[in-house]
């Protein structure tokens, strides 16, 4: 057996058809189906189906990290069950930051931290009590990934960008060059064997 590359949670992978791979989580649930479309040493193709995550967004210039810390904070209140049926709902993996960056140095970007809604709460979602905190449904979402370990920041997550970057130029492929997404799977307590990911939205 097998594991995938984002294993800290991961109990048991289970191939079904079409290359679809169902995820049985020990510690933490997480998205439940992924397909991989395309491996190879530098990056994975993957393609997620449609879910419903809870996330909430910041405008900030330069002060990534802080502005990610904040929404994070926001998420967690939610899922502790600052919610309308006050009730608690399970911490998920990943943690997705989708940057919309400004136009200019001096400009503002778009943070958005989402977490994935647990497979006993995707039919109906709490609706969150703060009006900063909002739940949607992601469609199909085809991605191109590089994994990374240690702890990062913003910086980092730029690096692995431009590196995820250039290996798809020298590949051919086509994508999405104007935003980005960060995935983050493991605990601040966690200091050994972490995994992040970076995300390009692949074009059809």
């Amino acid at each position: 057996m097998q594991f995938g590359p984002a294993m800290f949670y991961f109990c048991l992978i289970l191939k079904t058809s079409q290359n679809c791979i169902c995820l049985i989580i020990s510690r933490m649930p997480i998205v439940h189906y992924v397909h991989i479309l395309l491996q190879s040493p530098d990056y994975e193709l993957r393609q997620y189906e449609p879910a419903k995550w809870v996330s909430t967004e910041m405008m900030t210039v330069k002060d990534w990290d802080s502005a990610v810390s904040t929404c994070f904070m926001r998420l967690f209140s939610y899922i502790q069950g600052n919610n309308e049926k006050n009730v608690k709902v399970s911490m998920t993996a990943p943690v997705t930051t989708y940057i919309d960056p400004g136009t200019g140095p001096s400009c503002e970007s778009k943070i958005t931290v989402s977490f994935y809604i647990p497979l006993d709460h995707q039919d109906d979602p709490p609706k969150p009590s703060e009006n900063n905190v909002f739940v949607t449904e992601r469609p199909q979402t085809t991605v191109y990934v590089k994994s990374f370990g240690g702890f990062t920041n913003g910086a980092k997550n730029q690096e692995q960008i431009l590196q995820l970057s250039e290996c798809l130029k020298r590949d051919g492929k086509q994508f999405d060059n104007s935003i980005y997404y960060t995935a983050g799977y493991d605990s601040p307590f966690k200091l050994l064997n972490r995994h992040n990911e970076v995300w390009l939205m692949a074009k059809q």
